[in-house]
């Protein structure tokens, strides 16, 4: 049975292989290129980002030391989760996991919101099993962030929301610890994004930390003070992000979406189809079922709560 932390939170693996309890907290961070950090340059190079800011104010007491292993990876998949990253997260016998992927999933030609679902069941299942405690959060919109065109963005769109969904009913499950970062209140700042339009700059890293971190106390798992939004370096500015866009960022987004490119063209010829027609709730209804679908597939006959909060988010 789970153990609990000094904080009165769960924990996996308690004691050590002499009998030993394990000293302080234990925190692996799995996911794609937001948890590895990119948009948060380390003070001594590499990336830092949210979850090393988390990891530094996440302990019960603020002399107690945070073991922090950062799994993620830049381009990583749910399924690069679930394949990839899930077993070295075990093997480190973590009492805090965070799963924050899926962004990349909806960029990519053969987004399969079925195969989305269940590499997160799978991930998040085994780590509560385990008997960690989970970290998860929606993500906001790629194509709103983007700034793309409407007919791309809005199946882009459709499927955040679908995995989204998926996150929310699998949070309620397993007892996750969630944070909405969807329509939070700081995705609209710009001074929260890095020049690259897609990831937080450093402020938006510490507002996430933030965010999680509050999560925590509220769970009595982290009690100290949260993480500072003193910054290191200067916000992006509008020029910066103009000069990236101009010098780096076609090039940037033209390798992000060589996999997606001749889907989206599809995605949004169909999209003008329907909307000429009058029909675009087609294409709501049929990505609602569709998520719904891979629901029932993963819960093997959901709870009806789980039902519920789905049709809530889509």
């Amino acid at each position: 049975m789970p153990g609990t932390t000094p904080g009165g939170g769960e924990c996996a693996g308690e004691g050590t292989a002499d009998g030993a309890e394990p000293r302080g907290l234990r925190f692996a961070a799995l996911g794609d290129s937001l948890t590895e950090g990119l948009g948060d340059p380390a003070p001594g190079g590499g990336w830092r980002g949210w979850a090393a800011l988390l990891a530094a104010a996440a302990g019960p007491h603020p002399d107690e030391p945070v073991e922090f292993v950062n799994l993620s990876r830049s381009g990583a998949l749910a399924a690069d989760v679930a394949d990839e990253q899930l077993a070295a997260a075990r093997r480190a016998r973590p009492h805090l996991v965070s799963v924050v992927v899926g962004g990349n999933d909806t960029l990519r030609d053969a987004f399969d919101i079925h195969r989305v679902a269940e590499a997160l069941d799978r991930t998040i299942g085994a780590l509560r099993a385990d008997g960690a405690v989970v970290l998860t959060a929606c993500l906001p919109d790629p194509g709103r962030m983007l700034g793309l065109p409407s007919a791309l963005a809005r199946p882009l769109g459709r499927r955040m929301r679908a995995v989204n969904t998926v996150v929310h009913a699998l949070s309620q499950r397993y007892e996750a610890v969630h944070v909405e970062l969807g329509d939070h209140s700081w995705v609209a700042d710009r001074r929260a994004w890095s020049v690259d339009r897609l990831h937080p700059s450093e402020l938006g890293h510490r507002l996430l930390a933030r965010e999680f971190h509050s999560a925590l106390r509220a769970r009595s798992i982290a009690t100290g003070a949260p993480p500072s939004l003193e910054l290191d370096g200067p916000v992006p500015s509008r020029a910066a992000s103009a000069w990236w866009m101009a010098t780096r960022g076609t090039r940037w987004i033209a390798d992000r979406c060589t996999d997606l490119l001749p889907g989206l063209v599809a995605l949004a010829a169909l999209e003008w189809r329907h909307r000429l027609k009058g029909t675009g709730h087609l294409l709501e209804d049929r990505d609602r079922r569709a998520t719904l679908a891979a629901l029932t597939a993963v819960t093997r006959g959901p709870a009806p709560a789980l039902l519920t909060l789905s049709l809530i988010h889509l």
